[in-house]
Formats: structure tokens, sequence, C-alpha cells
């Protein structure tokens, strides 16, 4: 079980009613799907593209904001996960884009986060695999449409 702490820095995240119960409900379909997930507290920040810019600038020297990004915590962090931030501008811009539904395409990337906190990755094609299989079961545990098929517009760009 994992407990959720969302802050909200950026009104623009407004245009989504219950936010927080669509992230908790997120995290939990994630975590049903893989059998052995970790617990633990794990902080989502809803920002604007300019703060999550400058994460992207500090972590991963990329320039520019992106989606969505993860920070697993450090193993000596005690009760802690780790963090997702998701930038507004893009994710809203994202689902427009691929009309999308703002509240799935905010479900997937959440999903995408939290699997990263589980040590998921998708540098490798398997590894790709892997996790948007678990991605589609995931959101289909919400009533989230697969975001990989072509009919949605083509699966996301998320970044951790």
């Amino acid at each position: 079980m994992n407990a959720v702490d969302v802050i909200v820095e950026d009104e623009a995240w407004d245009a989504i009613e219950g936010k927080t119960r669509l992230v908790e409900q997120a995290i939990a379909a994630a975590g049903a799907e893989i059998s052995d997930a970790l617990p633990g507290v794990i902080a989502v920040l809803l920002t604007d593209d300019a703060a999550m810019a400058d994460l992207n600038t500090r972590f991963r020297q990329k320039s520019g904001p992106t989606n969505v990004l993860s920070f697993p915590a450090s193993e000596h962090t005690a009760n802690h996960l780790g963090d997702i931030a998701l930038a507004s501008g893009v994710v809203i811009s994202e689902a427009r884009e691929r009309s999308l539904r703002l509240a799935d395409h905010l479900r997937h990337l959440i999903v995408h986060g939290f699997l990263h906190l589980q040590g998921y990755d998708h540098l490798e094609d398997d590894e790709a695999l892997v996790m948007e299989s678990i991605e589609r079961r995931a959101l289909a545990r919400l009533g989230v449409a697969d975001p990989y098929l072509e009919t949605t517009g083509g699966g996301t760009e998320a970044d951790e």
C-alpha cells in the first residue's frame, strides 16, 4: 500500500476535478499489477512548465520541460518510495494534440512514473514492452483506453 501526497503548484491543474483521487487510484491500479510492489510514501508534484524545465536541467541535463519525471528515493530513506513531477502545460498540450481526456492522460503518466519508482525502465525494447504491458493492464483497471493504440494518437513520450 502506498500513501500519496499530492502537491499542486500550478492552478492549471484545477482543470482536472478530483485530481488527488485520480492520482491515488492510478498508483493503486499500477501497484495491483506488480506482485512485488514496494510500499512507501509517494510525493506527486503537479507543477508548471518552468519548474519542470528547471528539474529537467538540474537532474537530467536536458533543456526544456518534459511531461513527467520520476525520482526514486534513496535506499536509506525510510518509508519514502520517491517523487513524481508533472508539467501542466506539456501534459495539457499532449492530451489536446492526441485527443485524450486530460484526466486519462494524467493517470497514464502517474502509472508510468510509479513504475519507474518500482525500478522499471524502457531504455531497451524488452524493458519497454514489459513496462507498457503493465501500464496497459493498470489503465484497463481504471477504464482508460490503451494509450499505445494508434487510434488514440500514439503512446506517450514520457521522460523520467
